[in-house]
């Protein structure tokens, strides 16, 4: 009787050994495809950065009251006393909904207005165009295209060579430097800017 219990033991250790050896492996292989799965999505955001426009409710969330109220409520912002007004580094600017490419550095000039002003978008399909009469005033609205977000106004009274000026809000715009378009999943454009790299200097800026 001994020996028999002693038999039936060793077995039920052996069992045991093999389930919890079975539940290791499984828990390390799905802990190697969960990693995967997530580098995949990383990479695929990456290549493509832009993103679905979220909830109204999501937005006034996620949004500053600013950024909420120039976007979504056609609102203007301070002028002198905004974020990129007076940014003059190299690099694009984004949808701040959706991270659409809306425009570029090369194109920002000092237009002495107190808000960020370009002769023309990075991709004209990229924005869109309104009339605009509020205020008693005739004005062409400018928003963005994947958003429908209000970026801001354009004008024709710009530099060379478009003549054109498109005042735009901080508030619906993120800035991403030259030396983040690749990491951002917008190194597409990086050959925009290749010309002042190997110079080590800033794109010039054009002055009304």
């Amino acid at each position: 009787m001994r020996a028999t219990r002693l038999t039936y033991k060793h077995k039920h250790s052996y069992k045991t050994l093999w389930f919890g050896l079975a539940g290791t492996l499984l828990v390390i292989a799905g802990s190697i495809l969960f990693g995967y799965a997530q580098a995949q999505k990383q990479e695929a955001e990456k290549m493509n950065p832009t993103k679905p426009v979220p909830s109204d409710v999501e937005l006034q969330q996620k949004l500053t009251k600013d950024q909420y109220k120039v976007t979504r409520q056609c609102g203007t912002e301070t002028p002198f006393h905004n974020a990129y007004w007076d940014n003059h580094k190299p690099g694009i600017y984004v949808d701040l909904i959706t991270g659409e490419p809306l425009f570029s550095s090369l194109d920002k000039f000092d237009s002495g207005t107190g808000w960020p002003s370009f002769t023309k978008p990075i991709k004209s399909e990229n924005v869109t165009e309104k009339r605009d009469t509020s205020y008693g005033m005739e004005r062409t609205e400018v928003r963005g295209k994947s958003s429908d977000s209000h970026l801001g106004h354009l004008f024709d009274d710009g530099p060379a060579p478009t003549g054109q000026r498109f005042c735009v809000n901080s508030a619906a715009l993120r800035f991403v430097p030259v030396e983040k378009l690749k990491e951002e999943g917008y190194g597409e454009y990086l050959s925009l800017f290749q010309p002042q790299q190997q110079t080590g200097g800033e794109q010039p800026q054009a002055k009304k």
